[in-house]
């Protein structure tokens, strides 16, 4: 069977140790979404989307076009780098999702705006480099907005909480988990830690995998923050993320692209 990855970093760890499992009985094909003719014919049983460039979203919208399985959907994929549909979406499914506006550009947002107590303010678009910044004042607020005038960007109320996000993934119905200081914290991020979906409050195993339902992934992360008695808030929703460190992801890895690919080996014709 062949299985495609769409990615220009065939050798991310995840990706890299999932080859090597599928790799004694399958063909695993990387493809670059910026090279001409990437795909190669006939098509791969099932394609793995990693990257979430336009080239690659316009190239998993064409593999879906002509009848390929992709995993995560172009669609799916495109929603979570669009932080208002994000929040919007996960709001209207109930999900305890952190409350969501969005100003417009930070320059026109910071020219008129009030702070009646701490925010975070986040690009709307989410991608590498992105702006996620705490804001306690309006000094705060026109330094960022010197520095970001043009950024469409989303405000949420600051919630107060540990300190820690708890970084949690899923692929398929296996869920991974870890902890990591807050890119809100004085300090930075700092490294992350090892933590047992076992030691998750209860219920946040369920929560992580009914985001998934929500918004049509099969892998993907969910950020969640504690606001006290291991009541959960959602503030981030990222579609295949690299869960790094985590082992037996690259196992469940190996086995979701397999069945997605169906028992005949999915899609092989042109």
């Amino acid at each position: 069977m062949r299985i495609g990855l769409i990615t220009p970093e065939p050798g991310h760890p995840l990706l890299a140790d999932t080859t090597a499992l599928l790799a004694p009985e399958h063909t695993v094909e990387a493809v670059d979404p910026a090279a001409p003719g990437a795909v190669p014919l006939p098509l791969a049983a099932v394609y793995l989307l990693k990257s979430r460039t336009p080239q690659a979203l316009e190239l998993a919208r064409d593999l879906e076009r002509r009848g390929a399985a992709v995993v995560n959907s172009a669609a799916a994929t495109e929603l979570c780098q669009d932080r208002t549909e994000m929040a919007e979406l996960a709001l209207r499914a109930g999900l305890p999702f952190a409350a969501t506006r969005t100003p417009g550009s930070l320059s026109a947002w910071a020219a008129g705006a009030r702070l009646d107590g701490p925010v975070v303010v986040k690009s709307r678009r989410s991608r590498r480099g992105d702006l996620v910044a705490r804001v306690d004042d309006m000094t705060r607020l026109r330094e960022l907005a010197r520095d970001w005038p043009h950024e469409p960007v989303v405000v949420q109320e600051y919630a107060p909480n540990s300190g820690w996000d708890h970084k949690l993934w899923a692929i398929g119905d296996k869920v991974f988990s870890a902890l990591r200081r807050s890119e809100l914290s004085p300090g930075g991020r700092g490294p992350t830690r090892s933590l047992a979906v076992a030691e998750l409050p209860s219920g946040w195993a369920g929560l992580v995998r009914e985001v998934g339902a929500v918004f049509a992934l099969d892998i993907y992360g969910v950020d969640i923050i504690d606001t006290g008695g291991g009541t959960p808030l959602i503030v981030d929703v990222n579609a295949f993320p690299g869960i790094r460190g985590q082992a037996g992801a690259p196992e469940a890895l190996a086995a979701l692209a397999l069945r997605r690919a169906g028992p005949d080996g999915g899609m092989r014709g042109a």
